[in-house]
């Protein structure tokens, strides 16, 4: 079984009060808490570079293209 790294981590001091009062309400640590939140950004990442992956063979649109568009529909 591996061991959990100890790191430190700066935090505005309103960011830990938040956290500090999250943990003490849900009766969950701080690490548990900033574990949680590491992993579900890493989640989300791996689910953009997936997304990235299945459309890198779709056509691209310029993007000074899409302005012109928007232009000529007085949108801009």
């Amino acid at each position: 079984m591996a061991t959990d790294t100890r790191t430190t981590v700066y935090l505005k001091p309103t960011v830990y009060r938040a956290l500090k009062v999250k943990a003490a309400t849900t009766d969950r640590t701080l690490s548990d808490l900033i574990n949680a939140a590491v992993i579900e950004a890493l989640r989300e990442d791996a689910i953009d570079i997936e997304a990235v992956t299945k459309r890198r063979k779709e056509p691209a649109r310029p993007f000074g293209k899409v302005l012109e568009d928007l232009k000529r529909d007085g949108l801009l």
